[in-house]
């Protein structure tokens, strides 16, 4: 079945406590993301499917789709090809309008008391009754299923409460926080399910099929089956895994992989779906189907990951279980027991045990941490730390260990000239000339690095003529008469006369984490020298690294490259390292992590996208994949590595102000409680203590708008002074 509606984990929660219930039901799996659910019913059994659909809509959730779904694929495919509602602006959905139908009741309640005080309760009342019957109605329908002291409950029972004995005006400010507070989360779950339709994307709709005679023709990629006969052009996508059959290119793997260079690869090797074919004609072995490819995979990862993940509860939530029925009990024993017990007078005893109702009410409790998350999810805003709702700014400040991946997270993403040395009568500037000359209409990354030193250096470029390419192996071109060719060490070993200096300055470029390509006279083989080629941390990695080190967080470095470049790179930063790991590895390994400490994961690719969305809490770098962003549960827009610690302290502070928030609220509605109990204080006490108790929370939550600890945007040298000072607050 399709379910709509579930906007939280809470949501999943009840909805398999509800069907779990039901006779004859059982295995029932409800999948967050893909908003799916899969569950097992007893031949014959007494329940019909009309009867589980009416148990979800109870529940508040709506029921689009019933239909068997052959596949996970399938149900990824499907939340692709999501309705159009789904792409409803937030004010054209239920919730958005319930929350706008508030505010207009609201704001003309303000309105008529400047002029006509005695009506305006009446519209405050108006307000309360329009917004607590839905949640009054789920509440109900939650407490029949088996749930009966949801947050539905707790709210509604303190609107109703404050609506009995007069409080109008602020029984609906609760209603109307709430609602937003539903819209919010309903708005955050739409854009994080919209990273499986970017996922899905990356596969070719077409593929160009051979038939046993070489035609060529058109066919959907999903039609592809195993063995099939596919040709791909430069520049194409390839549409499903398998092998090369003939033909040999430089292959862009990074959709896949994450890795900036693209590979060389020929006959008899392996193509991922999704990769793109850089300058060679291929032709490919299909040998998995569109559901089992390695894109698919990738997104039964995330799909997975994100239904068993266990986001913390909303702190509220989790305390009403007890709060709410403890708080409705000492309320009617104090209602009741003292007239029929002691003689006492009942409207005496009702009206205390109101006060005490209005005491317990728990707007103080329901701002503290919505007002102190709103306060930290704005400031971080500012400062480029865009954060996905109030779980993942609690999350990130509990982690102890973080994951990086490399490219793009670490470095920057692009490989950059880092040596050049000249070999014979020229120098450093002339083998830069002529490489680049060779390379010049080449769309290789290496070949814009090369071209791109040139140009930053104002070194002449001398026109090529003749230029072809060696598909994964070199490019060639005749420059100024000669016969020059641009390519790797292992093609210029066999084509080149590579003497033992020559190799050993290779084998030290490559130690260092480099790159080579080596420029040589074909018709001579003489070497005129070597470019090295790396992909650079960015400039502020290292004291990133350093700054999470000094808060108590151990970093790692996850990368799908080789391990002589990723032990460079990670000696460089002074972190721990994984090296050649493909995203099941990498998921892997977080999950490994995950047994002992809390883990966030940082990264930009498709390939992070399983990781990211199975650790505690993921974190994209803002230059990434939209994939990488929407799967996240924060990205850094500013895609500096230090704004990770920022991130850490910024949620550390946050919770601090949360748990002083609480302390607070229930330290003084504990004392208030006990005074109405014994008839010192009385209603208007109350009222003072809840909207006084109030005001002093939303007041603290405030204080974070002042938080200097996140870097400043300029980069002008306050985010070196920041980082003492957001230590300085974690650990006061």
């Amino acid at each position: 079945m399709r379910v709509e509606g579930m906007d939280c984990a809470s949501c999943v929660g009840k909805i398999e406590t509800a069907l779990a219930r039901m006779p004859d039901v059982s295995d029932v799996r409800v999948n967050f993301t893909t908003e799916t659910i899969e569950l097992t019913l007893a031949p014959g059994a007494a329940t019909q499917v009309g009867e589980i659909e009416k148990t979800i809509k109870s529940l508040g959730f709506r029921v689009s789709d019933t239909r068997q779904i052959s596949s996970s694929a399938d149900a990824a495919i499907d939340v692709a090809l999501a309705p159009a509602a789904r792409n409803q602006r937030w004010w054209q959905t239920r919730k958005g309008s319930h929350v706008v139908g508030l505010g207009v009741l609201m704001g003309g309640a303000y309105a008529i008391a400047q002029f006509f005080p005695l009506y305006a309760e009446w519209i405050f009342a108006a307000a309360v009754v329009a917004g607590v019957i839905p949640f009054a109605r789920k509440a109900v329908a939650l407490a029949m299923s088996g749930s009966p002291f949801s947050i539905e409950t707790l709210m509604s029972v303190a609107a109703i409460g404050a609506l009995v004995i007069g409080e109008a005006e602020e029984a609906a400010a609760v209603v109307f926080l709430f609602a937003v507070g539903e819209l919010l989360e309903s708005v955050a779950a739409g854009r994080a399910r919209a990273g499986i339709k970017a996922l899905a994307s990356l596969v070719p709709k077409t593929a160009t099929l051979l038939d046993p005679n070489g035609n060529q023709r058109s066919v959907p990629a999903t039609s592809l089956r195993v063995n099939d006969l596919v040709l791909v052009r430069p520049g194409d996508r390839v549409p499903a895994d398998g092998h090369i059959v003939q033909g040999a290119s430089s292959l862009d793997e990074s959709p896949v992989t994450g890795e900036s260079v693209p590979r060389p690869k020929s006959t008899g090797e392996g193509v991922f779906a999704g990769s793109i074919n850089v300058d060679g004609v291929l032709q490919v072995r299909v040998e998995k189907t569109a559901a089992d490819n390695t894109i698919s995979r990738i997104i039964q990862l995330v799909e997975q990951a994100q239904a068993s993940k266990a986001p913390t509860a909303r702190f509220i939530e989790k305390f009403s279980r007890y709060y709410t029925p403890a708080v409705m009990l000492i309320a009617a024993l104090i209602i009741v027991i003292p007239p029929l017990a002691m003689g006492g007078d009942w409207n005496t005893w009702l009206y205390r045990g109101l006060a005490l109702l209005l005491i317990a009410c728990p707007c103080a409790l329901v701002l503290s941490t919505p007002a102190a998350i709103a306060s930290g999810l704005a400031i971080g805003t500012r400062r480029g730390l865009l954060i996905k709702g109030g779980n993942a700014l609690e999350t990130i400040g509990k982690v102890r260990a973080i994951a990086f991946d490399k490219t793009g997270t670490l470095t920057e993403g692009k490989p950059r000239v880092t040596e050049v040395l000249a070999f014979g009568k020229g120098d450093e500037n002339v083998v830069i000339g002529l490489a680049a000359a060779v390379e010049t209409g080449s769309n290789h990354p290496l070949a814009k690095a090369i071209l791109g030193r040139a140009e930053a250096a104002g070194i002449a470029i001398p026109s090529a003529t003749d230029a072809s390419a060696t598909p994964g192996k070199a490019v060639h071109a005749t420059v100024g008469g000669r016969r020059l060719a641009v390519s790797s060490p292992s093609h210029a070993a066999q084509a080149a006369k590579l003497g033992a200096s020559e190799r050993k300055a290779i084998e030290k470029l490559e130690a260092s984490g480099n790159t080579v390509a080596v420029l040589f006279d074909e018709t001579s083989r003489e070497v005129l020298g070597l470019v090295a080629l790396r992909d650079e941390p960015r400039h502020d990695a290292r004291e990133g690294v350093a700054q999470l080190k000094a808060m108590g967080v151990r970093s790692v470095m996850l990368t799908g490259d080789n391990h002589r470049t990723a032990q460079a790179i990670a000696n460089g930063l002074g972190i721990e390292w994984k090296a050649e790991l493909l995203p099941q590895d990498k998921l892997d390994f977080v999950n490994e992590m995950k047994r002992t400490t809390k883990v966030a994961m940082v990264g930009d690719g498709i390939n992070d996208a399983p990781a990211l969305a199975t650790a505690h809490v993921g974190i994209a770098m803002g230059g990434g994949t939209d994939v990488a962003i929407e799967t996240a549960d924060a990205a850094l827009l500013k895609s500096r590595v230090t704004d990770v610690a920022h991130l850490v302290a910024l949620s550390r502070a946050t919770m601090a102000n949360i748990h002083q928030n609480v302390i607070f609220a229930l330290s003084l509605k504990g004392l208030f409680l006990v005074t109405s109990m014994l008839g010192i204080t009385g209603l208007w006490i109350a009222v003072l203590a809840d909207t006084g108790a109030t005001a002093i929370v939303t007041l603290n939550a405030l204080r974070l708008l002042r938080f200097k600890g996140a870097a400043t945007a300029d980069g002008d040298g306050d985010e070196d002074r920041s980082v003492p000072r957001l230590v300085a607050v974690q650990n006061h």
